[in-house]
């Protein structure tokens, strides 16, 4: 046998011995790396992570009595109301805001050079944004249940109406994320760009601002996101039965929670593949 034939013979025996780790293993690496990158950036948690428990404490002072004709407490409606923003917090501005300095400052077009695949850079940011969302809306559960007697739900069934609503909610406002993180020019109008937008629809989205109290015409822009349904489909969870009589349809309307979110999951899919760039705008 000759030296290249032994050569060819000896490294299929070590790639059989020694496989390459998984994109689900290296994923998992990556987010490790990006969940104490996180962390370390005060500003991507004040923003992503504290900003709805701060609002939390400062509206549950505020506004501390029940609503008119309801047992329901202003408190409570804030709590509901403040997860979904905390899920999308988490999810499409850590992800929009993050994308986008990584793309300006070389790490994407860094990664695409190497031999970590690229799906395995995508899997670790989305495994990271998920813990971060979990965390924020074990806190604000937390805080809701010691300071504004929020009751948990003991149905198994909207435990179920939960998990739907935030695996729904959390893969469209991610994706979403992902898409909108090619809008910045650059990595310091990044926080602008995103947040900007996020803040304005969080009060027309029934988080901050009861929907009676909104013009018709805010309604209709607020039902064209998804924010106005994960609020809507977590209300159903928390508030309950007394809660129904609050939506402007007297019901939480999950059918169409479901359908509306489960359709951004998808739209968002197609955005992220016809949007998406590695590379910054300078670069071409």
């Amino acid at each position: 046998m000759n030296d290249t034939a032994t050569a060819t013979a000896t490294a299929g025996r070590t790639a059989t011995s020694h496989p390459l780790p998984s994109v689900l293993a290296l994923g998992w690496s990556r987010a490790a790396v990006e969940t104490k990158m996180f962390f370390r950036e005060r500003d991507a948690v004040i923003f992503t992570f504290a900003f709805p428990i701060i609002l939390l404490v400062i509206f549950g002072a505020i506004f501390s009595g029940r609503l008119e004709g309801s047992p329901i407490t202003v408190s409570q409606l804030y709590t509901a109301g403040l997860i979904g923003a905390g899920v999308m917090s988490a999810s499409f501005q850590n992800l929009g805001i993050g994308i986008a300095v990584d793309r300006d400052d070389g790490t994407l077009k860094r990664l695409a050079g190497t031999p970590l695949p690229r799906s395995a850079y995508f899997v670790g940011k989305i495994l990271s944004v998920l813990l971060v969302a979990l965390l924020e809306v074990a806190i604000l559960l937390a805080i809701g249940v010691a300071a504004y007697d929020l009751t948990l739900p003991t149905e198994l069934g909207r435990w179920v109406t939960f998990a739907w609503v935030f695996v729904l909610g959390i893969t469209g406002s991610a994706l979403l994320g992902i898409a909108v993180s090619s809008l910045p020019r650059s990595a310091k109008s990044a926080t602008a760009v995103i947040s900007m937008p996020f803040v304005v629809l969080q009060f027309i989205s029934g988080v901050f601002i009861p929907f009676s109290e909104l013009p018709e015409w805010l309604i209709r822009i607020s039902s064209l996101f998804p924010l106005k349904w994960m609020c809507q489909g977590f209300r159903s969870v928390f508030l309950g039965d007394a809660g129904a009589a609050l939506e402007l349809t007297k019901s939480y309307e999950l059918d169409r929670v479901a359908l509306i979110l489960a359709a951004w999951a998808v739209g968002g899919l197609v955005l992220c593949l016809t949007t998406f760039r590695w590379k910054s705008r300078r670069d071409g």
